[in-house]
């Protein structure tokens, strides 16, 4: 396999549908040797779940197939892909590659957990896309990378992306998850951050990778999330864990995560003839996979040593599987009977050559060594040659440094050249302060030194071939240690450092429950708040007795702020960490639906209008009871009246489903909505209204305020001329007088059913609270008191 670095995406994904709007995905991750399969029935004609999978896996080639096999009025994902995905390569394999028999087969053999724990026999008939697409990803990837996948290496997932919340494309870019929408902020030098670069301070690129993932498809399962937050809490309280796992975790290499693949894709007919043809590039990755494998192992005893006090569930597990696994110490005795005890990994273009060429212990093969002579003489004329030059041309501050295009070269600052060079030296070029050279001598000598060095590689890599095939008969220990360190990344360097940096007391735990409300109590901008230093908390109480809460206040009050904080704090909350409140407690979301800016999509020919009614239309038809909706100025695109009545209707709709919904609005008629429906709840944003100018609270309160020409103030500063201001006053009064008796009727005919209510949802309170008995027989007397004494 090729080396990939840097964090550039890693993954091929194979597409295939059928008529019935059904879509299989398979998804192989290059880096980390995981096969993630996913089968869904697409539920918009834009495709919203396909093009939510693509952002999440980012890949690098997508593999489709020839013909188009789409529903009627949908588009095809072939015609998907060229449409979305227009930079990425798109490779068309024949039909027959699409074979789900041959896929099952492959999933069965390649997994590295035991079959019947996917329960392929099961899902074999049912789920056969993903099966397909899975064959021909595989068959693709062996073609094209020359390799051929190790037995039970892979560690395979099914509808992962289903297991976790939902958060659609457009969403993801709303709530400014990944990429902030707008990078600086007015009158500010910081800039503004997204949530995943607020919590990147991982070490490893596995560890920022499975945080993206986190972040893009948070957890379900109560269980796992406080797991998580009980391994957090120990590193919270647990300060000599904290930096001992911090500590130890950096003596483990970077790229740990990513040396698995070299281990899990084995070269197809290994020879000497192959290996030659190969220019050693092989033979130097699989050289250096082995000796930083090599490092890893050593660093495991330090995390063992740490981990073994640890008291919560993760950690303790973590000590099980991977500190006291004898395994890795037979892995780690078969590497030191070839490789040189004394080879580190290491950066250092150089070095690192260096000692890939001394990786094998001497003696093991006489080529090796003849090559390994020829290496140091050559190495060594080559510095000796530097000191020639310093001496015949008083250079005394001329360098050798070495990289890897170039191999060595001379570094001579320009104070010394005095404006010209001897005319031995060729190919200057002026770098900086310095000049940057070769001669003809040198040229000679690392043309030698390199050839030297890549018989090292070859003859090193004919010589690891016996060690990798021991390996591989354990490549399954690696994938779950791989797996454990990037899972230590983001906990230990990502999470517990982010809360660790902020003033204590400032984040949370928050606490689940399979129905109960979503309650937070002062509640912060997760990214805001690290920019203004006076941010002001609000809370958010939603319950199935009050499911939609409605924000109304001025432009600029904090509306969309509080709707972007609440989803990013659920968020954070159903990842495992902390949450920046004073206290919380949530059901568990499913998934995460937005309606928020407004623009034109010139892409696809819509106006701001139908963008925002199509982006309404797929809240509509995929809302489930356990969703958290967020619309911010829904029906404002279009003409009062229209707009106005979409809105009402929407929310009509959801407030007959129990999934929470927070509505931000100008429309001050929506406040009727309370007065006629027992489970809508107004809120407002705060504003001081003093010599006609506003002067923002950004602080959330109860009940509905009516700021009087709130727009007609901002059109006053904005210069609009005061006869039309003025004439504008006159007129909204007269609507508003009318709208007030409408509602003054609305709560006189729903006053008994409002009052039914208040109680149904005190008791549903009561339910959830962990209040001891004496203490929930008060709160119902006074309840009852208060519902025959008319107090509500």
């Amino acid at each position: 396999m090729e080396d990939d670095a840097g964090e550039r995406s890693s993954f091929v994904i194979g597409l295939i549908e059928n008529r019935a709007k059904e879509v299989g995905v398979a998804a192989f991750d290059l880096r980390s040797a995981s096969l993630h399969l996913s089968q869904y029935i697409e539920t918009s004609s834009s495709y919203q779940n396909t093009k939510t999978l693509l952002q999440f896996y980012e890949p690098m080639v997508i593999i489709v197939s020839p013909n188009k096999l789409a529903a009627d009025g949908m588009v095809g994902v072939s015609q998907l892909v060229d449409r979305v995905c227009s930079s990425i390569r798109k490779v068309i394999m024949a039909r027959g590659c699409f074979d789900d028999t041959r896929g099952a087969v492959l999933v069965k053999g390649l997994a590295a957990k035991e079959p019947s724990a996917l329960g392929l026999d099961s899902y074999y008939k049912q789920y056969y896309l993903c099966l397909a697409a899975a064959a021909a990803t595989i068959k693709w990837i062996e073609a094209e990378k020359g390799v051929i996948i190790t037995n039970h290496s892979l560690l395979v997932t099914f509808n992962g992306s289903f297991d976790h919340m939902n958060i659609d494309s457009t969403s993801v870019q709303n709530l400014e998850i990944i990429e902030p929408i707008h990078s600086s902020l007015l009158g500010t030098n910081n800039k503004k951050r997204s949530l995943f670069h607020m919590l990147k301070t991982t070490r490893t690129i596995g560890g920022t990778r499975l945080l993206r993932a986190n972040i893009l498809q948070p957890l379900k399962d109560i269980e796992t999330i406080n797991t998580r937050l009980d391994c957090l809490d120990e590193l919270m309280s647990n300060e000599q864990l904290f930096f001992g796992l911090s500590q130890a975790l950096r003596k483990f290499p970077k790229e740990t995560d990513r040396v698995l693949c070299h281990f899990c894709f084995k070269p197809k007919g290994v020879t000497n003839e192959v290996l030659a043809s190969d220019n050693g590039r092989r033979s130097q990755i699989m050289i250096s996979s082995i000796i930083l494998l090599k490092t890893a192992l050593d660093a495991l005893p330090l995390l063992s040593k740490v981990l073994k006090e640890a008291k919560s569930c993760l950690l303790g597990n973590v000590h099980k599987t991977i500190c006291e696994n004898e395994k890795y110490t037979s892995i780690r005795k078969r590497i030191g009977e070839v490789i040189d005890e004394d080879v580190l990994h290491t950066r250092v273009p150089f070095v690192a050559r260096t000692q890939q060429c001394f990786a094998v212990k001497a003696g093991a093969d006489g080529l090796l060594d003849m090559a390994r002579r020829s290496f140091c003489d050559t190495s060594e004329a080559i510095h000796n040659l530097a000191n020639k030059y310093r001496q015949d041309f008083k250079l005394p501050n001329l360098k050798i440094p070495f990289n890897n295009r170039q191999g060595f070269y001379f570094s001579i600052p320009q104070k010394d050249t005095q404006g010209k060079l001897p005319s031995k030296f060729i190919q200057v070029v002026k770098h900086g302060n310095n000049v940057h050279c070769s001669s003809l001598e040198l040229a000679s000598l690392n043309v030698r030194n390199k050839s030297a060095a890549k018989e090292c590689w070859l003859r090193t890599a004919l010589c690891l071939e016996a060690l990798m095939d021991a390996i591989r008969e354990d490549v399954s220990v690696l994938t779950v240690l791989s797996e454990v360190l990037c899972l230590l990344d983001m906990m230990v360097n990502s999470f517990a450092h982010t809360i660790s940096t902020k003033p204590v007391d400032r984040y949370t735990r928050a606490r689940f429950t399979s129905d109960g409300p979503l309650a937070i109590d002062s509640g912060r901008h997760p990214i805001l708040e690290s920019i203004h230093n006076d941010f002001i908390p609000n809370g958010i109480f939603l319950s199935e007795a009050s499911n939609m809460a409605i924000v109304m206040g001025p432009n600029m009050s904090g509306k969309s702020t509080y709707l972007q904080q609440v989803c990013l704090m659920v968020i954070l909350a159903q990842i495992g960490c902390y949450i920046p409140a004073r206290f919380a407690t949530l059901r568990v979301v499913d998934r995460i639906f937005t309606r928020m800016g407004t623009m034109d999509s010139l892409e696809s020919n819509s106006s701001t209008f139908m963008t925002e009614m199509k982006e309404t239309a797929f809240i509509m038809q995929n809302i489930s009871h356990r969703s958290l909706i967020v619309m911010d100025e829904l029906g404002r695109a279009t003409s009062s009246s229209d707009g106005s009545a979409i809105a009402w209707s929407c929310c009509e709709h959801l407030l007959a489903l129990k999934g929470y919904s927070i509505f931000a609005t100008h429309m001050e008629n929506l406040s009727g909505l309370a007065t006629m429906y027992p489970n809508v709840k107004i809120l407002h944003f705060d504003v001081d209204v003093r010599n006609h100018r506003m002067d923002f609270k950004f602080q959330l309160k109860d009940g509905s305020r009516h700021v009087p020409h709130y727009g007609l103030m901002l059109a006053g500063v904005a210069g609009l001329p005061s006869s039309v201001v003025e004439t504008a006053k006159r007129i909204t009064s007269r609507i508003t007088e009318k709208e007030m008796k409408r509602m003054e009727v609305n709560c006189r005919q729903y006053e008994d059913v409002q009052l039914i209510y208040r109680v149904a949802q005190r008791l549903m309170c009561l339910k959830y609270s962990d209040q001891d008995e004496d203490s929930l027989r008060d709160a119902l007397q006074n309840l009852k008191e208060s519902y025959i004494g008319g107090r509500f």
